[in-house]
């Protein structure tokens, strides 16, 4: 497996376990102290970080099967808008500030350009 595929990897693992220990967190820590609302937030970002940490180890694999830097970039986009859009949405609803919800898009649009990113390599890569 080459560096990358095992920093890809590795990073989706690694979010994978925050995931669902924030998960466990939320519902039994939190669940009693926050507001409806902020638990349905809570849930959201818990919900985003495990889809892209199961999509990074895909991605990761994907990285050894086809040619060109695009998956790399593509994974990384998803390890930074997975940190930026849950991360803000946990800041957001832990320490209270809703301007950090303006912050949360821009992850959103880094998990859609490594998406895209994806989708462009596959399309690229030979039959």
């Amino acid at each position: 497996m080459s560096i990358l595929a095992r920093a890809l990897a590795a990073s989706g693992a690694a979010l994978a376990l925050l995931a669902v220990a924030l998960g466990a967190f939320g519902a039994h820590a939190l669940r009693a102290r926050l507001e409806p609302r902020d638990l349905e937030i809570f849930e959201t970002a818990v919900r985003y970080q495990m889809y892209h940490a199961l999509g990074l180890i895909g991605i990761a694999w994907l990285s050894t099967r086809l040619a060109g830097p695009l998956t790399g970039w593509a994974g990384w986009l998803m390890v930074a808008g997975t940190l930026v859009f849950s991360g803000s949405l946990y800041l957001l609803v832990l320490t209270g500030p809703r301007w950090l919800g303006a912050i949360t898009p821009i992850g959103g649009v880094m998990l859609i350009a490594g998406w895209l990113l994806v989708l462009v390599a596959i399309l690229r890569s030979s039959p």
